[in-house]
């Protein structure tokens, strides 16, 4: 099944505690249509606004832990009230989005919603949010503490040695590069990009 559309009482499986009501608040009050996709290997979430009188509908994937599940949903609440405010006159992830993310964001922070750690590193996030998720490595981190599933024989590229080889899944060979304050990964004889987790070898 390719996603999940229930009774907005079900989101509470999916949510932290503390986050059910003001995220359903959002929901009825700009008429969201949410839908808990199956995991996609591109997206975390994904916005698209009203048209020809059809509501607003955002998806999120429903993998996701908890943590991660309500920051891409505000992430993609962000995008909602961005087009409600600017329409298409703005970048999809400009200074006005980033305005209105960090304001949302910084109110379920008050909450109390989220653990110490990843309170820590959201303050960051605060100050220059990025467009995804992986684009912020410390935060992305912190999350990873508390997936349900560990995935056995996968780490991190910030957590590899220095000088450490490793392989992408299609056989292309990198090594982790540190710049401007964030791990990366360049090309080692291959040109592929890879995702944040990735099978490795030492050299």
């Amino acid at each position: 099944m390719a996603k999940i559309e229930h009774p907005l009482e079900a989101l509470k499986a999916y949510l932290p505690d503390g986050a059910f009501e003001p995220v359903v608040h959002l929901i009825n009050q700009y008429k969201v249509h949410l839908t808990v996709t199956k995991a996609r290997k591109s997206v975390l979430g994904d916005y698209r606004h009203a048209a020809l009188g059809a509501n607003h509908k955002i998806s999120v994937n429903g993998n996701l832990n908890k943590y991660e599940f309500l920051i891409t949903l505000l992430h993609e609440l962000a995008h909602l009230l961005c087009f409600e405010q600017f329409k298409n006159r703005v970048e999809p992830h400009g200074k006005e989005w980033k305005n209105i993310y960090s304001l949302l964001l910084s109110k379920f922070m008050s909450l109390g919603i989220f653990p110490l750690d990843i309170q820590k590193s959201l303050q960051k996030t605060l100050l220059n949010p990025a467009a995804t998720a992986n684009g912020e490595t410390a935060l992305l981190l912190v999350l990873r503490k508390y997936d349900a599933v560990k995935k056995e024989g996968h780490t991190f590229v910030a957590h590899l040695p220095e000088g450490t080889l490793f392989e992408s899944l299609k056989g292309k060979i990198f090594r982790p590069l540190f710049i401007n304050g964030s791990w990366g990964h360049e090309p080692w004889r291959g040109i592929d990009r890879l995702n944040s987790f990735v099978n490795f070898r030492d050299s």
